[in-house]
């Protein structure tokens, strides 16, 4: 497994592989876990060659986020990312070493909703860096999990409307015991902060599951989902259904793919969630998702 510093350096190093070899791109921002694993697992399985970037990037932090303290641990990545099946680690020091970029994308639309409601410029941060990882490592097809739903969203729509010559794929999310969604940030939680976490994931079943009975009207299904979190005594900052590619509010279950969104801060770190939600005269997703 190579390691690159610099964009230069990186784009020296798959030189010779570019159009021989299938090339997998995996963004992450470090602090790897079980979750990156089974998605630098799957870029294994997608091409011949997987580079995984390491970038805590301070675009799509706000203000009073945690980016100063976001964990850093790049020895503890890279044995990950050799684990796992990585070929190339990408782990710049500074993708923007003249401060930040005088050009940067806009996200419209998407990035008004969910996450982006609470943290404006997230999603410009977001799609900035993955515009500019993209450019850097030219992959064939680039991986992200769907815990991060809305991101995923939005860099479909990114590549769809830039005409860029990526496939993406979404990966399903890894759960700990009990439900909770891996995360970077689940770390900052002691023992019983991650039982109450567990609340998030099983207030989305509960929704989900009362569709599958026959309840299409989302306020009812919501109300289901308020109550497994009220139980727990979280305050959610979202709880929505919304169509699953457009992220468009639903209030009845009308045959479009949609999922189920929440996001809530559990001591001292704001976790998010989602699963597919399916009327009952569609093809359920029978497990827990």
């Amino acid at each position: 497994m190579k390691v690159a510093t610099s964009t230069p350096q990186l784009r020296a190093m798959l030189a010779a592989e570019r159009g021989k070899r299938r090339i997998v791109l995996v963004p992450t921002m470090g602090c790897l876990h079980e979750g990156h694993a089974t998605l630098i697992r799957e870029a294994r399985k997608l091409g011949d060659l997987v580079v995984v970037s390491i970038y805590v990037n301070p675009l799509q932090f706000g203000p009073n986020e945690d980016f100063a303290r976001y964990p850093r641990s790049f020895e503890a990545d890279a044995g990950v990312c050799d684990e796992a099946g990585a070929d190339v680690i990408f782990h710049p020091e500074n993708l923007y070493p003249d401060g930040a970029p005088k050009v940067s994308l806009t996200v419209h639309g998407l990035s008004d909703v969910l996450c982006g409601a609470s943290r404006p410029g997230h999603f410009d941060g977001v799609a900035t860096v993955v515009n500019i990882l993209f450019n850097a490592v030219g992959p064939d097809i680039a991986v992200f999990g769907e815990k991060d739903w809305q991101q995923l969203a939005i860099i479909r729509r990114m590549v769809a409307d830039l005409h860029m010559p990526v496939e993406i794929v979404g990966v399903p999310t890894v759960r700990e015991a009990g439900g909770l969604a891996m995360s970077s940030r689940n770390r900052y939680l002691d023992k019983q902060q991650l039982l109450t976490g567990r609340a998030l994931h099983a207030a989305l079943e509960s929704m989900r599951l009362q569709a599958l009975t026959g309840e299409h009207d989302a306020a009812v299904l919501l109300d289901a989902g308020k109550r497994v979190l009220a139980a727990a005594g979280i305050s959610p900052e979202y709880l929505e259904i919304r169509v699953a590619d457009s992220l468009e509010s639903l209030t009845v279950l009308d045959g479009s793919p949609a999922r189920a969104f929440v996001a809530a801060r559990i001591g001292p770190a704001r976790l998010i969630d989602n699963i597919p939600i399916a009327r009952m005269t569609e093809t359920p997703c029978i497990s827990p998702c």
